[in-house]
């Protein structure tokens, strides 16, 4: 699986503050469970989930080649099925997006990106079971399946506390959602973020948030 631009904007975006204990839930090459570890500190614990086995065997492979390797662990599971002994503070997801739609020809892609294998019922209910009181749960979604997943938190009592709406360039529609919910309603902090300035260059805004994650900013 290759490293997108969705992993990068929710690895970089997601609040990490009061984090002891993370779950990447689909974690695929392990991308956003490395970028948690680069931004908290040595007494934070990173968990990552991914049920194919492919992606699960590349990120083991990734994480080994980090100096972070000691306190990230990969998990070969399906969230449905994934027990743990601890309750999360944060719960992140670049979660299966397309639904009801033709199935790409690999099965690994297929699993990554269809919601067949994890529903946004099931990220959601499976979330609530994992999460601690206070914990938090943050996401990256298109258009329109954000809409979908932001009523379906509701159902569940979570509710989003910060929002990114993303477009690749002003003049264009809004292309993803980035949400954070939690266990309490409070007014939502809104923000915004363009990818391109001028021509094919990267906006400051977008620079600014992921300049520690690329080697050429």
């Amino acid at each position: 699986m290759k490293v997108g631009t969705d992993a990068v904007l929710l690895g970089a975006w997601v609040e990490i503050s009061n984090t002891k204990r993370i779950l990447d839930v689909g974690t695929g090459c392990g991308i956003i469970a490395l970028m948690l570890a680069q931004r908290t500190k040595e007494d934070v614990n990173i968990e990552g989930i991914e049920i194919d086995e492919k992606s699960a065997q590349q990120a083991e492979e990734n994480l080994l080649e980090t100096r972070w390797y000691n306190r990230v662990l990969m998990h070969l599971y399906a969230f449905q099925t994934f027990r743990s002994p601890f309750k999360y503070d944060l719960i992140v997801s670049n979660p299966p997006y397309f639904i009801n739609s033709q199935l790409p020809p690999k099965a690994h892609r297929a699993k990554a990106r269809h919601t067949d294998s994890l529903s946004y019922k099931d990220v959601l209910h499976h979330s609530v079971r994992l999460l601690k009181t206070k914990g938090r749960l943050a996401v990256i979604l298109p258009l329109e399946e954000g809409k979908i997943f932001l009523s379906l938190a509701k159902e569940v009592g979570l509710y989003a506390n910060r929002q990114l709406s993303f477009y690749s360039r002003k003049e264009k529609p809004q292309e993803r959602w980035l949400f954070e919910f939690s266990f309490h309603a409070i007014p939502i902090k809104k923000e915004k973020l363009i990818l391109h300035g001028e021509g094919q260059s990267w906006s400051e805004d977008y620079k600014k948030l992921t300049r520690d994650y690329y080697l050429n900013i």
